[in-house]
């Protein structure tokens, strides 16, 4: 089964925390040894935040200010290599091609940013598509997709499950709301129609329930669905 895990860089590392960064390495090395073959991108978080924000005040221009949260999503991701070892790449794939190389040799292809004007959630969708991938996990710092920016909107429903088509609907609403946050970006969210990806949403600061996502489908979070009849992923159907 081939799988691709995106976690948000406040979730892998908030305060650069080793044991979390271990804890989450651990649970990339459980995928893996259920026989899963496995690209994770790494997102920037808060780290990535206030670098930007002082290179902004320091009078950095859009793109400069792109460069250095890519910058910051690369050093993210090393630290995951770091406790991976051997299981791992040896540094971040600078591309899809060198991450889809590496799946195929049986690596954990790791990545971070690789495009100015592109998040880290583009990137995971990206390589999903790139790779034919059976699912795609997206451990955020929410607990799914809601109607609305829960962290503003106390009447923000979460839905359970949504095609991808109302996916992009969704996060499109929530994107033209002014300081609002999604847990897809949209282009994330419209490479994931595009595909035709079965995708998962979910909190994923607690490893373990990101590894019952992937191995079992058992979660709290969201399901975006290609169609109502997708087939399941192989594991799942083992089980």
């Amino acid at each position: 089964m081939k799988v691709v895990l995106s976690i948000g860089g406040s979730v892998l590392a908030p305060g650069l925390d080793a044991d979390r960064v271990r804890a989450h390495a651990a649970a990339v090395e459980r995928v893996r040894e259920a026989g899963c073959s496995l690209g994770v991108v790494v997102g920037g978080g808060e780290v990535a935040r206030d670098y930007i924000g002082t290179a902004r005040e320091l009078g950095a221009n859009e793109m400069q200010l792109d460069q250095l949260g890519i910058a910051v999503t690369r050093l993210n991701a090393r630290l995951l290599i770091a406790a991976l070892g051997e299981a791992a790449s040896v540094a971040p794939a600078p591309d899809y091609e060198t991450a889809v190389a590496a799946m195929r040799r049986d690596e954990v292809a790791v990545m971070g940013g690789v495009a100015a004007g592109q998040t880290t959630d583009a990137v995971s969708a990206a390589l999903a598509e790139s790779v034919d991938a059976d699912l795609l996990v997206f451990a955020t710092s929410v607990d799914g997709v809601y109607s609305a920016d829960p962290n503003t909107d106390s009447t923000a429903e979460r839905y359970p499950e949504l095609t991808a088509g109302e996916l992009v609907e969704v996060i499109a609403g929530i994107e033209m709301s002014a300081g609002s946050s999604a847990p897809v970006d949209l282009l994330g969210a419209k490479l994931i129609e595009r595909s035709g990806l079965r995708a998962i949403v979910l909190d994923g600061s607690d490893p373990d329930r990101v590894v019952d996502a992937i191995l079992t489908g058992d979660h709290s979070g969201t399901n975006v669905l290609p169609d109502p009849d997708a087939p399941v992923p192989p594991l799942w159907a083992q089980g």
